[in-house]
């Protein structure tokens, strides 16, 4: 009873401070670029990152100059500071691993900083000509010209409640302002509660993984298929770690888990387990464990895929909204 008092009261804070930026009393800055956001209603991973990369790739294909902004969660720097410029060789410590992350995947100016007006202030100094927001739908201080929302396609919204009680940052109603809702694996029963229409207009992704990559960044790569039948260890400290175990799984792998706090520190001694076996890691893991890398650690980089006909939906839009 008492998280359900405490969730109503987050609600109306959320409610008055909506109200404030939807009626003016507080004033969004507006950048001199294009604005779109991708991020979530709820706390915990979704997949978000994988949809801001193959986004920056899908603009860069229509002649764009995108460039990327973040808070750079985890990053001591960024903590309150001025905005970071994100190198390929930065400290996650510093910047914070999805900052790294995306810095090296996308290859394209990434800017941390809790502030995402500032960011992308600094990110405009870099001559892009759209701005994508990793996280920050709830940050409405920074003007948006179209925003994404990913919801995890088996947990969904859970209870439906808001913070404390359940896991939503706003309410789901929220989703009937959203330019557009993508499910992450699909529309599954964790979603009945939703009962939406702008739901029911939903397009659908998947995250895909086949090769795993070495830790030590020698050798080839490893198909993952290669390991169908065999026990690994699979670490991943992200906001949904049974999302990369069921991927594992899905590959036919045996995997034992071993989830961690997303944004966790790891060292040497999270990824030691007294065998032999393979040790398997996310993405985002990986950026944070590099620098104590050995034979026999892997990582797997992952990719978003729409079918056809809705990557077209979404890019359509985009182009409408670019071309204004």
């Amino acid at each position: 009873m008492m998280l359900r008092i405490l969730s109503g009261m987050f609600g109306a804070i959320v409610a008055m401070r909506t109200a404030a930026y939807r009626s003016g009393l507080l004033t969004a800055r507006r950048a001199a670029a294009p604005v779109i956001v991708v991020g979530n209603l709820t706390v915990g991973g979704t997949g978000k990152t994988p949809l801001v990369i193959w986004l920056v790739q899908q603009l860069q294909a229509m002649g764009r100059r995108p460039g990327i902004v973040l808070r750079g969660y985890g990053g001591t720097r960024t903590r309150g500071g001025s905005p970071l410029l994100v190198a390929d060789d930065s400290d996650p410590a510093q910047v914070g691993d999805e900052a790294l992350l995306l810095r090296l995947r996308a290859q394209v100016p990434v800017v941390a900083c809790p502030d995402r007006v500032r960011a992308a202030q600094r990110l405009l100094r870099e001559a892009v000509d759209v701005i994508v927001c990793d996280d920050g739908l709830q940050h409405l201080r920074l003007a948006r010209d179209f925003e994404i929302a990913v919801i995890d396609g088996a947990r969904g919204v859970g209870n439906g409640y808001l913070l404390p009680a359940g896991p939503l940052r706003e309410p789901v109603s929220r989703l009937e302002r959203i330019d557009c809702v993508i499910f992450n694996g699909g529309y599954e029963s964790g979603e009945a509660s939703l009962r939406l229409s702008p739901v029911q207009q939903a397009l659908t992704m998947r995250l895909r993984g086949d090769a795993l990559l070495p830790l030590t960044g020698q050798g080839p790569a490893l198909p993952v298929a290669q390991l169908a039948g065999r026990a690994v260890h699979a670490v991943a400290g992200i906001g949904n770690p049974a999302r990369f175990f069921r991927l594992l799984q899905a590959a036919g792998l045996r995997v034992i888990e071993h989830a961690f706090p997303d944004h966790h520190r790891f060292d040497p001694g999270d990824l030691s387990f007294g065998d032999d076996l393979p040790v398997l890691m996310t993405e985002k893991d990986a950026v944070k464990c590099r620098r104590f890398a050995v034979a026999d650690r892997w990582y797997l980089p992952v990719t978003v895929e729409f079918a056809d006909e809705q990557a077209a939906v979404l890019l359509k839009r985009l182009s409408v909204l670019l071309r204004q």
